[in-house]
């Protein structure tokens, strides 16, 4: 195996590429993967005969999942194995091996996913051509609520004061409306209301609903960015602060949805949403959610002389060096467009065969790292980085009602299908499953109406 590694083996006798990219289709269709398989195929191929491979693959199924070689399919092999079994590949192989033939798996392996997370060299240009995919790729981004047709804000307004009206309510007609409108109509509806009845829908709901099902149906009828100033709000209230909720909110909204979400907060609020940030966090934290909370990141596309610079800037700072590393990491994660830190990632991978993602979680910690890590997963892949908050909201005995809740709330409209692809295909269970095994009564219909189906 480690002759083959070092790439003295012959080419594969009997070799078919079309009837290898066939295995490898077969091994990677479906839930999960055949890992051993993949493995078994590329480990034994040649080179050239994998860039063989590659082509099929692509003229058989118009896909370019292999695209960039067999090495590719080790390092998301290695990503789902650490995910699945929250230990390394690498680790494993260690542990259970000796020899020489632990040294040859351990280089096939290429790098330990719980060390400081770098790549040996041939996967490290792996994923730079990886990145090259990813920046041309336009992926069209889906809510799962939609405008309502043939809408009709009196008949709604009229079946929501009957709902609540009387002994009792009905939940599901509560449910089934709000879930079904879009935010724009929902706020009709609400003016409709008091056109008709005199009366604020927002009180009439409050004094109806309760618990988790109140907090989502409620937020559902706020403006967004009147949601997102109250969640920021909250996450500063009372003793703690929530500085997860800080992060996800700030460190994934556009220029346009912050500066809404500025105003929204000083309307509301009365004080500025710098002031508060300023009054609450400390340190460098303070510092990058300030930046990020005045809406002014660039807009533009790569600049590729830039982004060997700002790759360049990052990696240059020497290891232990704290203070300096987060200043440079803050002036280009804060301000640089999306386009163009895809590509200075993809630079930085070039220059040191390190994933920037995991320099910052080798180098930094606590709320500074956390900040920085959620900025670089939302320029990777931003419905992964949610589809990964939603797991983890209810991953174990509890569930994290906030988060779940903020979550579907905030990008119901916006790419939630795309969440859910992202669920499904890193966990191996549908965001509806998810919701059925660990919520339930009214609030788990309420969620599953926003889901919008099962995958």
């Amino acid at each position: 195996m480690g002759a083959k590694y070092r790439g003295s083996i012959h080419d594969f006798p009997g070799f078919d590429p079309n009837q290898d990219a066939e295995a490898l289709y077969t091994a990677m269709k479906g839930f999960g993967s055949d890992k051993e398989a993949i493995l078994d195929i590329i480990t034994s191929r040649s080179n050239r005969q994998r860039q063989e491979i590659c082509q099929s693959y692509k003229s058989l199924y118009g896909k370019v999942t292999m695209a960039t070689g067999g090495e590719l399919d080790m390092l998301d092999i290695r990503e789902i194995f650490r995910t699945k079994y929250e230990k390394s590949l690498y680790s494993m192989i260690k542990n259970d091996t000796s020899g020489e033939y632990k040294k040859s798996l351990l280089k096939l392996c290429g790098g330990d996913d719980d060390a400081a997370g770098q790549f040996f060299p041939e996967a490290a240009q792996v994923a730079y051509q990886m990145w090259e995919l990813s920046a041309v790729a336009r992926v069209e981004l889906k809510g799962t609520v939609r405008p309502a047709n043939d809408f009709n804000p009196d008949a709604d307004a009229k079946a929501l004061r009957k709902a609540m009206k009387g002994l009792g309510t009905d939940e599901d007609t509560i449910i089934d409306i709000i879930t079904h409108r879009s935010n724009a109509q929902r706020q009709q509806i609400r003016q409709t209301f008091k056109s008709h009845f005199g009366r604020d829908l927002m009180s009439d709901l409050k004094s109806e609903i309760s618990g988790d099902l109140a907090r989502l149906i409620l937020g559902l009828m706020m403006p967004p960015a009147h949601y997102d100033a109250k969640q920021l709000k909250k996450a500063m209230e009372g003793a703690g602060t929530d500085e997860k909720a800080l992060i996800e909110i700030l460190a994934t909204r556009t220029n346009a949805e912050i500066r809404a979400i500025n105003e929204a907060y000083k309307e509301d609020y009365h004080k500025s949403l710098e002031d508060a940030l300023s009054s609450d966090t400390s340190g460098h934290f303070r510092r990058i959610l300030i930046s990020l909370a005045t809406g002014n990141r660039e807009e533009g596309g790569e600049n590729l002389d830039q982004a060997r610079e700002d790759a360049q800037e990052i990696a240059d700072t020497p290891s232990g060096d704290k203070t300096s590393l987060e200043t440079r990491f803050m002036t280009i994660l804060c301000t640089r467009s999306y386009p163009h830190l895809r590509r200075v990632f993809q630079e930085f991978i070039k220059m040191t065969n390190y994933d920037v993602e995991h320099t910052i979680k080798k180098e930094m910690s606590g709320d500074v790292r956390d900040a920085f890590v959620a900025i670089v997963q939302s320029v990777k892949n931003k419905p992964l980085f949610f589809a990964d908050k939603l797991y983890k909201s209810m991953k174990g005995a509890g569930t994290d009602e906030k988060t779940l809740t903020r979550i579907m709330v905030s990008r119901s409209e916006i790419d939630l299908l795309n969440i859910r692809r992202e669920f499904i295909e890193k966990y191996d269970k549908s965001l509806h499953q998810a919701i059925e095994g660990d919520t339930s009564g009214d609030f788990l219909k309420a969620l599953l109406a926003l889901c919008g189906g099962e995958d």
